[in-house]
Formats: structure tokens, C-alpha cells, sequence
């Protein structure tokens, strides 16, 4: 490839300086790391500089500022990008020796953009196509709390994305989504460089982007990206249109640098020392690695002073509307309102005298019933299995474009989407998001789950039909590995109740944990009331609990979710035999794992321990040890009514009966 001259505009050459800065310190810190994405940056960098200057409303003095705009990099391998960006603009956590420690262990600089490591990065992003969706999620949020406090919430949300986030499945999910739902304050900033690691883009995709997103009910634009006016002009119009925007910024990656711009060559590796001498020239950058001139230093600060203005004005406009601080504030602080214990607490007594005997989905749907009235900031969706999820309550109405103050989402087939959404709802404040689908398509919402722990977000997935207890549908939708899959995710909670008090305690812990997601893995089949008798203390919060003693116990069973009545029926026949046996429900084995080593000793006991759960086995080892029985599935299930299943995969309480008699004989 030809060396690039690059000659700065003459209309304005202090705009391709600006961009500069951003390009010599990508290129400096990946370099000095010897790891990174130095060609997105460079590539990108004129768009960034339009964007923040004359367009993003933020303020680093002030970056948790309820009313920002929300700056997401979906093509998070550029991080340098956003580092660059947040040093320039003056952000406290991210100095210049951060950005020298780019990728380096405990660096807030890290190799992607990680969520809680530095005010004013919104979202963890790197698997491509989530950031992308945790935007839709934002917009949403903006116009739905707009739409109950009105314009003191009024802002946009900008992403950046990259060929590979719409190369991602999950893309079209989430621009499906958010045309249908004419988010108009969501602006995507499309990086069109044609390359990817591989090689050009031609190698793998030829679709019109542009059109894919039309016909997603979007507003396009195709501009040059490496002229700062064309940018600054499009992002205008976007901001006027009564849709979604998507602009094209066809660029070029590794601008500057003589012999790997435009080509995979910048993509995903250090530019090395020569080419980087090369791209100095190229691009008149006449300084050492980290300098950064005065005057262009300034102009930045200055950027992201502006912001103080916009600040302060509405912060004006928000103490007009004093009447509402109370309750927009409570959300900000993800505090919930003080009746609900109350509420839960008279459920749980209700539950106590009627001793329902129901699916824990409908018993779940009931909590639901009880505390949506009470808690405002639950938002409710289901990935088009609203009737099989049971996750809509009667006064809940459905959010749409026409309708943003609904409080339930009508994710449709959009597993993936709907996790990332939910993550970016949950990011952007407002809201408890909650969303079901079946058990089994946690597989389409893995990528999304395991964000949501690692940014530590109250997101709360109802995850229904949970076993082979679904019956009929057979193998491809009955879960086996599911479970001991999400229990290997770290900080996420797997919840399993036995029954409709067990639901409601499990409810209560999601709800309450402000700072990690949850699963409820919920039943389609009917379960019968276990816990008799009302307190309001909540068992499962310790995650496993002595649910029925026997004293001399010989045995102890330890079960989850619909089988836990499973090992209260194999007591009662283990007790007709001589041999006692003492019942554990372990809802939640997060939980359980947290509690002091002798209450968990005492729970588990010291005799032959069985665990029984209507799934794969992997991971009950640390409980029954070696010694211990596992009775559960060892492979895929099958299609036939569930009773018929558990006979047929020994999931029983004679089996549990035969299983022990043989052990203690033995």
C-alpha cells in the first residue's frame, strides 16, 4: 500500500489535531503494551471528535448526572478510543498514567471497556453486537422515564459500532427491537473501515447495512467518516429525526500509518515502532509517545468543561419540578420503596392459610401480582412465551411507541436481545428489569447473563419450564446441563424453589440484591405446598435449609426445586423401612456457599447424603462427596408426559428408597 499523507484541513486544522491527540495516544499505549486495537482508534477518531465536541452532553465533573447522554463503544476492542477520550476531556479516573498502563493488571485501562472501573464508560463491552443492544436498552429506558417524569429526562444515547458488532446475530434482534419501538434518541455511529480481523469484510459479508436498517424502520445516513463537518452535520440530523438514526462513517483503520492503514494489519495488534515514526509524519505529530501539546490539551479540557452549562441548566429545571425529586431520586439510588417487605410478608401469610398446590411459574406470576402495584421500577417482558412464562400481571400494560409509560415489554423472539437490553435498562437506572423465556434458551441468553454478573446489574431472568418436568416437548426443550452451567457463572444466583412460599422468598432475595443478577428457574408442572407455616424470616436466604428433620437421621437428601416433595415422599418411605432420613431444599447454592462452615455442616449432616435434582449431576460433588448418590439425569431427556419421564429416568422416591437401601447394605 501507498504511504499516507495526510494534510490537515485548512478550513479548520485544529479539528484534525484534536483527532490526533486521540490517534497518537492509541497508538502509544498499545504500543507500549505490546497488545491491543490500534486501527479503530485512528480510524474512528474524527468521528469521536465531532460527536464529543458538538453533540454529547456530559459533564466530568459530574458523571453520574441522571440526564446524561449515554456514550456506549460496542466495538469495545478500540477501548483506547474511549480511554483517550476520557483522559482528554478531563475525567478524574483516568490520568495519563493510566493510560500508559493500558492493559496492564489492575489498570482502569483495561484491555476492554469494563463498567465500574472508570466514570464515564456506561457499559462493559467486547463481545460484540451487546453494546450495541445495551443501547437500545438505555434509549428505552430514556423515554420511559421521560414518560413518567417528564423532560427532566431528555437525553440520547451514541454508539459507536463496529463491522463485527453487525455481523453479530444479536444486532438485528436489537435493531428489530428498538425501530419497532421508534427509539428516535438512539444514534448509532456505524466505524465502516470494510475490514476485519480476517481480512476485508468482503471475505465473509456482502448485505447493504444500510438498507438492513431501513427496513428495520431506521433513519440512515452514509457519510464521509474522516470529515469532521459531514460527521458533525449528520449527527445533526440524526438528532431531528422521529426514528432511531444510523449513520455510516465510511473510514479508514490505522489512519496515518504508511503501510498498515486500511488493512487487517491495524486491526488487532501493536503498529510497531517504525510504522508508528511513519504515521507521526503522516500525520504532523511531531511529538514524543504521550506528549501531548498544551494548547491541544486545552481545547479538549475546554470540550469537556462545556458540559457545566448544560449542567447547571438542568439542574435548574430539575429543582422546578420539586414535586417529583423524591421519587426520581429513590430510583437513581436503586432504593426500594418501604411498603414492599410489608407486602411480600402478607403474601407469604396468605400463602401460609391457602397452601397452594401450583407450578412455581404460576406461583411466581402470583408474587408478581403482588408486588409490581407496589414496586414501580419492576419492568416486566418475556421473549414471546408471555402466557408460558406467566411473567405479565393484569396492571401491567405494554410498552410501545405510542405508549412508552407501559411497564411490560414484548421482547419477541429475541432471546439474545433481551438480555442485553435488560442489561442496558438496568445500567442506565430506573428500573428492575426482569425477563422470561424457557430454561433451556438461557443458552441464547449466555452471552448477556454472564455480562450482567460481571457488571454486577440487578437483572432479574425468569427462566420457566426447567426440567424434564415440561413433559411432552421433548429432549431440545427439556434443560439438563443448564443448571451446573449458570452455577458456574461467578456472582450470578440460580434460584430453584420447591414451592409457592420458596418463589416468593427467591423473589424477594432478586429483587433486594441491588449489586448481582439472578435466575429463577421455575416449574411448568404442579408443585404441592411444602412449607406450612408463615414467618417472616426467609429461609432461602441461606441458601439451604433443613426442611424436614428426623432425628437418628442415617440419610441425608438434599434436593431443589420440584424435587424437593420428591425427597419428602422418599422419607416417608425410608421411614416405614427403619431408616431415617432428614430433608434439605438447597434453593440457591450461591447462597448456601456464603454461610458460616458449621451452620453448613449442620444442615448437611454427617450420614450418607443423596441429592435428587431432575438434572445433570456435575457439581453436586461438594456436598454428597464421593461417597454420596446422585440421582438425576445422566444424559438428554425425552418426549413423554412428565410423570412418565421421571419413571422412566429413575428420578423417584422408590428409586431414592432403593438407591439408599443398597448403599447402607453395602
Amino acid at each position: 500500500m501507498m504511504p499516507q499523507t495526510v494534510t490537515p484541513p485548512s478550513s479548520d486544522p485544529s479539528v484534525r489535531e484534536l483527532a490526533n491527540a486521540i490517534r497518537a495516544l492509541a497508538m502509544d499505549a498499545v504500543e507500549k503494551a505490546n497488545s491491543g486495537h490500534p486501527g479503530m482508534p485512528m480510524g474512528m477518531a474524527d468521528v469521536a471528535t465531532a460527536l464529543f465536541a458538538n453533540h454529547l452532553n456530559f459533564d466530568p465533573a459530574h458523571p453520574d448526572w441522571p440526564n446524561r447522554d449515554r456514550f456506549i463503544l460496542s466495538a469495545g476492542h478500540g477501548s483506547m478510543l474511549q480511554y483517550a477520550l476520557l483522559y482528554l476531556t478531563g475525567y478524574e479516573d483516568i490520568t495519563l498514567d493510566e493510560i500508559k498502563n493500558f492493559r496492564q493488571l489492575g489498570a482502569r485501562t483495561a484491555g476492554h471497556p469494563e463498567f465500574g472501573h472508570a466514570a464515564g464508560i456506561e457499559t462493559t463491552t467486547g463481545p460484540l453486537g451487546q453494546g450495541l443492544a445495551n443501547a437500545v436498552g438505555m434509549a428505552l429506558a430514556e423515554r420511559m422515564l421521560a414518560a413518567r417524569f417528564g423532560d427532566i429526562v431528555n437525553h440520547y444515547t451514541y454508539v459507536i459500532a463496529g463491522d463485527g458488532c453487525l455481523m453479530e446475530g444479536i444486532s438485528q434482534e436489537a435493531i428489530s427491537l428498538a425501530g419497532h419501538l421508534k427509539l428516535n434518541k438512539l444514534i448509532v455511529l456505524w466505524d465502516d473501515n470494510k475490514i476485519s480481523i480476517d481480512g476485508p469484510t468482503s471475505l465473509a459479508t456482502s448485505e447493504d447495512q444500510l438498507k438492513r436498517f431501513e427496513a428495520s424502520g431506521w433513519n440512515i445516513q452514509s457519510v464521509d467518516g474522516m470529515d469532521y463537518d459531514a460527521v458533525n452535520r449528520a449527527i445533526a440530523n440524526a438528532k431531528k429525526s422521529a426514528l432511531p438514526a444510523m449513520i455510516a462513517c465510511r473510514t479508514t483503520i490505522g489512519f496515518g500509518a504508511p503501510t498498515k492503514a486500511g488493512t487487517a494489519g491495524s486491526h488487532g495488534s501493536p503498529l510497531g515502532k517504525s510504522e508508528i515514526e511513519g504515521a507521526r509524519k503522516n500525520l504532523g505529530w511531531e511529538y514524543a509517545p504521550f506528549e501531548l501539546p498544551a494548547p491541544i490539551l486545552s481545547s479538549w479540557r475546554d470540550i469537556g468543561k462545556r458540559g457545566a452549562k448544560t449542567y447547571a441548566e438542568w439542574t435548574k429545571k430539575y429543582n422546578a419540578a420539586s414535586e417529583k425529586h423524591a421519587e426520581f431520586e429513590r430510583l437513581m439510588r436503586h432504593e426500594l420503596p418501604g411498603i414492599w417487605v410489608e407486602t411480600l410478608n402478607a403474601f407469604k401469610k396468605k400463602l401460609a392459610e391457602t397452601q397452594p398446590n401450583e407450578a412455581t411459574r404460576k406461583s411466581s406470576e402470583n408474587v408478581l401480582e403482588a408486588l409490581v402495584p407496589v414496586i414501580p421500577e419492576l419492568l416486566g417482558g418475556s421473549a414471546d412465551l408471555t402466557g408460558s412464562n406467566n411473567t405479565k400481571t393484569k396492571a401491567m400494560q405494554p410498552v410501545t411507541a405510542a405508549n412508552y409509560g407501559g411497564r411490560y415489554i414484548y421482547y419477541g423472539v429475541r432471546e439474545h436481545a433481551m438480555g442485553a437490553v435488560m442489561n442496558g435498562l438496568a445500567l442506565h437506572g430506573g428500573f428492575i428489569p426482569y425477563g422470561g423465556t424457557f430454561m433451556v434458551f438461557t443458552d441464547y441468553c449466555r452471552p448477556a447473563i454472564r455480562l450482567s454478573a460481571l457488571m454486577k446489574q440487578r437483572v432479574i431472568y425468569v427462566m420457566t419450564h426447567d426440567s424434564i418436568g415440561l413433559g411432552e416437548d421433548g429432549p431440545t426443550h427439556q434443560p439438563v446441563e443448564h443448571l451446573a452451567s449458570l452455577r458456574a457463572i461467578p456472582d450470578l444466583y440460580v434460584f430453584r424453589p420447591a414451592d409457592a412460599m420458596e418463589t416468593a422468598e427467591c423473589w424477594a432475595l432478586a429483587i433486594a440484591m441491588d449489586n448481582a443478577p439472578s435466575i429463577l428457574s421455575l416449574t411448568r408442572q404442579n408443585l404441592p405446598s411444602l412449607r406450612k407455616a408463615y414467618t417472616e424470616d426467609n429461609f432461602c436466604a441461606r441458601g439451604g435449609y433443613v426442611i424436614s428433620e428426623a432425628a437418628g437421621a442415617k440419610v441425608t437428601l438434599i434436593a431443589t426445586g420440584s424435587e424437593v416433595s420428591l425427597a419428602v415422599d422418599a422419607q416417608k418411605l425410608l421411614a416405614e423401612k427403619n431408616i431415617p432420613a432428614r430433608v434439605v431444599s438447597m434453593p440457591c447454592w450461591e447462597l448456601f456457599d456464603t454461610q458460616p462452615e458449621a451452620y453448613r455442616k449442620s444442615v448437611l449432616g454427617t450420614c450418607l447424603k443423596v441429592a435428587i435434582e431432575a438434572a445433570g449431576g456435575f457439581g453436586w460433588e461438594r456436598y454428597i462427596g464421593q461417597d454420596g448418590i446422585f440421582i438425576g439425569m445422566n444424559g438428554f431427556g425425552a418426549s413423554a408426559p412428565a410423570k412418565d419421564l421421571y419413571k422412566h429416568f429413575g428420578i423417584t422416591a422408590e428409586h431414592v428408597v432403593e438407591a439408599v437401601q443398597k448403599r447402607l447394605k453395602a
